[in-house]
Formats: structure tokens, sequence, C-alpha cells
């Protein structure tokens, strides 16, 4: 084992290590016995199917293959001090590939730079060939430097621009992209955003970059797992980094102005977009407030008749409903209390003030995208969005919450009393019938029934479970009432979480126990008794502890307390009977049953901190479900708000607006 370890050691004269920092930059030499797509996996602590996931730029050096024996002819001079080498003699010739130019943008040093025009001119190249571009993720020269920025400057990236100028490679070098499925379509603008250098950004744009660029990689898709979604575009990356500066520039210079209306991949535009990296923290809710404002200000003013916030994605959800939607209640409390001052914008506010005395004002609220009136409204996606954690906070808000108090008095309250009137007396009906049920009269109330139609006495079964189920449909009408919704959710919690759960394990114990229980005991015959034809037949009409049934249901009643120790002497092994009856107890009787009762004490608790919203919200459901069920004519007739005219004449700009 030592020697084959020492046979893969080489000893060296001179390592290259002046290229240390940017070996990583093109595929290194991969060991016989290891695959090369491994190789970068392993280094950042995956095996296999994360070899994609390489870094845009490191110093770390991911896999090398063993160092190359060479004689350093500099050595006298590395003796006598002067152990910094020029890459002039590095390279003697003036030969410059890939890992010298690399090397050179990544030290900063524009004197390493010399003659790499001389270079390019004399061999017809260009800074965009295949000789100086990393071929497995794309990176060219002017990524490595941008990445590489020391104190946000890197002298080197005017050198390039000039050289690529001068070679009329320009527009192909500040446009290049990566290749590699993992930063797909990033550009020198991204990067330059990304390394919040408003310089480089507007030397980029002035030079011809794409500001509508793509980068559509793995990485930047809207995902689980490691990476950062910005909407693919730099003016949403620039927005998502909270970088103002640089978006009115991209919004605004002369060279190429930045579509505000473009949309991604899943149909996201800039507003979309901050909606969705909000993390309804206050640090962060100020951030993306004043950057949602911003942006919705300027396009204004660049776009007077532009409806920004109109613009839906690929689900049909604007910016105000994709906050609804992810429960987003910084972002979407601030959306829909909005309120501008000035003229030129008023046009976007969604609130206004109409009149104050003191503390006391009077508001009148937008409705557009809210009221349940239209499709996919905010008030449907809330109400029926069980996804949404924080779906009954949201209906807090103002004027959510005066909107469904209206409905409620209005109509629904009428037609919620009404219904449960109706389904009272039909409840009562229905079980007067059943208990009074004559022979041969049947057929008047099971008219539709096919088992009685056919004859057959298994109908019964049907009825009284339908019965049952009918009186226990009676608790949904409690919604109505706030103190019997709060226990009526309480119910369904229980049942739904803590029952569910524990009736899960407690089937395993039982079942377990008993098949352990059937399979441990075997029936004998007393001592010196003959098992005669009397005594079979007395037997058979004995339920023992082999039976499986009869095992469960004796097992089920030492769960509640019920069961009865009566054994006799046929029974084999008692002690291990009493053993594992000893085990079962403790385990249900002792522990389950006592950890059911900790969780629904626990269920309680956290339901009665928000009773009132979570009553709220299951009410609202019930407005919106029996709004639902009224005719067109009655919809409009009953809908809320008032018409407020906007515009400097009629018509302009009227919106339904809630006082």
């Amino acid at each position: 084992m030592e020697r084959s370890v020492a046979s893969e050691t080489t000893l060296t004269l001179e390592s290259e290590d002046y290229l240390s920092e940017d070996e990583n930059s093109q595929p290194a030499k991969t060991p016989k016995n290891k695959p090369k797509s491994l190789l970068l996996g392993n280094a950042f602590g995956n095996k296999e199917s994360d070899s994609r996931k390489a870094p845009m730029d490191t110093v770390c050096q991911e896999e090398t293959a063993a160092v190359n024996v060479r004689f350093n002819t500099n050595f006298d001079r590395m003796i006598s001090g002067d152990a910094d080498m020029s890459s002039k003699d590095r390279y003697p010739h003036g030969r410059f590939d890939m890992k010298r130019l690399f090397a050179a943008v990544a030290s900063g040093d524009v004197s390493q730079l010399d003659g790499l025009y001389d270079y390019l001119q004399k061999n017809q190249k260009h800074l965009t060939d295949s000789d100086f571009i990393d071929r497995s993720n794309g990176k060219t020269c002017l990524l490595k430097a941008l990445l590489t920025l020391k104190n946000g400057e890197n002298d080197t990236i005017k050198v390039l621009l000039d050289i690529a100028e001068k070679t009329d490679d320009l527009p192909k070098l500040v446009n290049a992209v990566y290749t590699d499925c993992y930063f797909k379509g990033q550009s020198a603008i991204h990067i330059a955003i990304e390394r919040r250098s408003k310089f480089y950004v507007e030397l980029l744009v002035t030079k011809g970059a794409d500001v509508q660029g793509k980068a559509c990689g793995e990485f930047f898709q809207q995902k689980k797992g490691n990476g950062f979604y910005f909407g693919e575009y730099p003016l949403s990356l620039a927005a998502c980094t909270n970088q103002l500066d640089i978006v009115t520039f991209l919004m605004v210079n002369p060279y190429q102005k930045a579509d505000i209306t473009a949309q991604d991949s899943i149909g996201n535009m800039v507003l979309h977009v901050l909606v969705t990296i909000a993390d309804n923290t206050p640090e962060n809710t100020s951030f993306i407030t004043m950057m949602y404002d911003a942006i919705l200000l300027r396009a204004a003013k660049l776009h007077p008749k532009l409806r920004l916030e109109d613009i839906a994605n690929n689900e049909g959800l604007t910016p105000l409903k994709l906050a609804a939607k992810t429960g987003k209640i910084g972002i979407f409390r601030h959306i829909i209390r909005r309120e501008i001052d000035d003229k030129e914008c008023r046009h976007l506010s969604r609130k206004f003030t109409e009149w104050a005395y003191g503390p006391v004002h009077s508001s009148l609220y937008d409705l557009n995208s809210i009221d349940s009136y239209e499709d996919n409204s905010v008030l449907e996606i809330i109400a029926h969005g069980c996804e949404i954690p924080n779906r009954h906070e949201l209906l807090q808000l103002e004027p959510l919450n005066k909107l469904l108090q209206e409905k409620w008095d209005r109509f629904a309250g009428f037609m919620f009393y009404f219904d449960f009137f109706c389904y009272f007396v039909y409840l009562v009906i229905f079980t007067t019938v059943s208990y009074y049920r004559l022979e041969g009269k049947a057929v008047m109330f099971l008219t539709s029934s096919v088992l009685y139609t056919c004859g057959m006495e298994e109908y019964v079964a049907l009825l009284v479970l339908s019965q049952a189920l009918a009186w226990i449909n009676l608790l949904y009408f409690s919604r109505g009432f706030q103190h019997m919704g709060i226990y009526s959710v309480m119910i369904q919690k229980m049942i739904l979480r803590d029952i569910m759960r524990f009736l899960f394990v407690y089937m395993v114990f039982l079942f377990g126990f008993s098949t352990a229980l059937v399979t441990l005991i075997e029936d004998d015959p007393p001592k010196g008794q003959n098992a005669t034809e009397g005594n079979k037949q007395e037997d058979c009409k004995r339920e023992t502890y082999n039976n499986i049934y009869f095992t469960t249901m004796e097992l089920f009643k030492f769960t509640i307390g019920m069961g009865d120790l009566e054994f006799t002497e046929q029974y084999k092994f008692k002690l291990v009977f009493y053993s594992l009856l000893i085990c079962y107890i403790i385990l249900t009787y002792v522990l389950l049953i006592n950890m059911l009762i900790a969780l629904m004490g626990e269920t309680v608790d956290k339901i009665s901190k928000e009773s009132k919203s979570i009553w709220k919200l299951q009410r609202a459901i019930t407005i919106l479900n029996l709004e639902k069920s009224l005719p067109n004519c009655l919809k409009t007739k009953l809908r809320s708000g008032v018409i407020k005219e906007l515009g400097h004449s009629a018509g302009e700009d009227s919106r339904r607006c809630f006082r």
C-alpha cells in the first residue's frame, strides 16, 4: 500500500504557481481512474449530480493532475532576488493564450497586456476567438476581469475594450455570455451590476452592451436550492440588489434604454420580480417598496399611457395579485394603500383621501383587481389560497376587512341565515321520516335509491350514515357566529392534524401487537382431557386470542381502559404474553393518549391567539361562495363601491372605489 502511494508523488524543481489563480478557468487534466464530470462536484462536496454547479470564478483549486517536472532556466535570477518575472520573461516570444491573458486581467496589471494588440494584429486574431475563451463555460477575458475587481477597479478592462474596438471585435466582446447550463446567458453587464460598479455599467453601455440580455441559466431560475432569481434582465438585477442609480441609468440612458415591460421566461417583469424576492422583514420591505415606487414613477413619466401594474405573468397574476398569492404582506399593504400627491402621477394612487379633520379622515380605495366581482380577484386568491400561510392576516388589512363586512351586511348575512333555516327544516324532516319509516311506504322516501328498488335491505346502513353526516354538516353554519365558528375551526384542525397522526401511529401499534399475540398463542386442551366432539363444539363457541379479530378488539378495549384479563391455563408462554400486553398498554394508553391530549391543547392555544382572524377567514370563504351563487344581474346591483372620476374629463379615468 505504501509503495502505490509513493508512486503517485512527484518531486518538482518548479511548479507553475504563477497561474494557480486561474487554473480553474479551463478543464483540468483528470486522473486516469476518475471521470472528469465528478471532479468539480467532489470539490464542492457533491458526489455525482452537482458536477455542473461550477462557480463563476474561484481562487480555490478544484482538482489538479500530477505536477510536471521542469528545469527552471531563470534559477539564478530567483537566487539574486528577482523572483517576480514579467510576462515577457515567461513568454519570451510574446505569445498570448488563454492562461496568460486570464492571469494578466486577474492581476489588474496593465503592463502584463503589453504586446497583446500587436500579437492579435500579427496573427489576425480577436479576443473572442476560441483560443482566448474557456471552452467549458464560455468565459472571456472581459468576464474574468470584471469578476476580479479589486476595490471596485480593474484597469485592464479599459485596455481590453480599447483593443477590441481597434480589432473590430467590441460588440462581440461586450455581449459575450456564459454558455454552460448553470450560468447560461450571463454577460458582462450582469457581472458589473452584481459587483455594484456603476462606472463599468456605464462604460459597457456606451460600448454597446445589450441591456436586454437574459441570464437564463439554472442558477438564475426560480426554484428551491442554491441560486438567485432576479428576473434574468439587467434592470431586474439592479432593482433586486437595491441599486437605484443603476436602475435609473438603464431606464434613461441615451444609448439603449431598458425595456421596463420586458418579461422573463415565466412572464415576470421587474415589478413581479421585486414582489417575488420580498420576505416580509422590515429591512427588506423598506427597500422593496422604495424601489417599486421609484420604477413605477419613472415609468409613468417616461411612458404616461403605460399601465405597468396591469401586466400579468404567465399565471395571469399582476404584481398585486402575485403579492397576495405568495403572502408578501409588506409589499401588498404598500400597494393597496399607495397614495401619490404628485398630480402628474396621481393616477398611480390606489388610495385617495377625501377629507381630514385632526386624526380623523375619510379615504377611498381603488377596488380594481380586489373586489370579487372580477374574475381571479385578490379576495378570491386569498380566501381560497390554502397554500398561503398568512392569508388570515391579509384579510385583516383595509380595505379588505371593511369590504367583506360590507358584503356580509348587504346580502351575505341574510342569505346565510336563510340557508341555515332551510337546511335545519330539511334535516328535521329527514330525521323524522327516517325514524318513523313504515314497511311498504319507504318507496315514498327512497324513490331514487337504487338499493331499495332492487329489493335490498342494505339501504338502511346508507340511510343511517347519511343521517349522521347530515347532522355533522350542521357545524358548517357555525361560521355565522364568532364563538361557535372558532370552536368549529378547532374541531376541524384537531381531526385533520392531531387525530389523523395519532390514528396512524396507533394503528401501527395495534396491528403489530395483535399479530404478535396471535402468533404467540396456541390453544391446547386441558391436561387429562381428550378433545372429544362435544369439547370441540364447546371450544368453537369461545373466542380466543389466536383469532386476529378478537385480539384486535380486546387490545382496543385496553387502550380505552376497558380491557378484561381473563386467561386460562391452556395458554403457553404466559410470561411473554403478559410482557407484550404491558408494553402495549404503556405505549398506547399511557403514551399515545396523553400525547394526543397534549397536541390538542397546543392546537387550541395556537388557534386561540388568532381566533378572530381565522373566524373571519372562514366567513370570507362563505361570503364569496354565496356571492357566486347570485345571478349576474344581482351581482351588478349589489356590487360594492362608488364610481370616482380621476381624469381631467369625464370617462378618462373612472374607477370604482370603496369608502
